[in-house]
């Protein structure tokens, strides 16, 4: 059984910044890799930034230069620095963490939280 808690969102003024964190737990030593995805309604949950756990990441062009991802392999926790925040930003991020199992790969997602950015 897998969790992933995820905590940070709030609204906020454009310009301005957060940072959203996600802990996982469960019976897996080891999540790789971790990310964050955004989903607006009425669209397609698309990608915003992952980490593997040697620290290779990977960003979407739309937040490159304003967000870092970074984790904490120790605690299978992985964070979202949100910078220069811009009202399209406004949406519900969603945590995900990937494991292997041999030759199988499994995910598991977080419940979402919600990040608003008033203009």
């Amino acid at each position: 059984q897998v969790q992933l808690v995820e905590s940070g969102g709030d609204l906020v003024q454009a310009g301005g910044s957060l940072r959203l964190s996600c802990a996982a737990s469960g019976t897996i030593l080891s999540f790789d890799p971790m990310g964050w995805y955004r989903q607006a309604p009425g669209k397609q949950r698309e990608l915003v930034a992952t980490i593997t756990s040697g620290g290779n990441t990977n960003y979407a062009d739309s937040v490159k230069g304003r967000f870092t991802i970074s984790r904490d392999n120790a605690k299978n926790t992985v964070y979202l620095q949100m910078n220069n925040l811009k009202p399209e930003d406004t949406t519900v991020y969603y945590c995900n963490a990937r494991w292997r199992i041999v030759t199988r790969w499994y995910e598991h997602w977080g419940q979402g939280t919600q990040v608003t950015v008033s203009s």
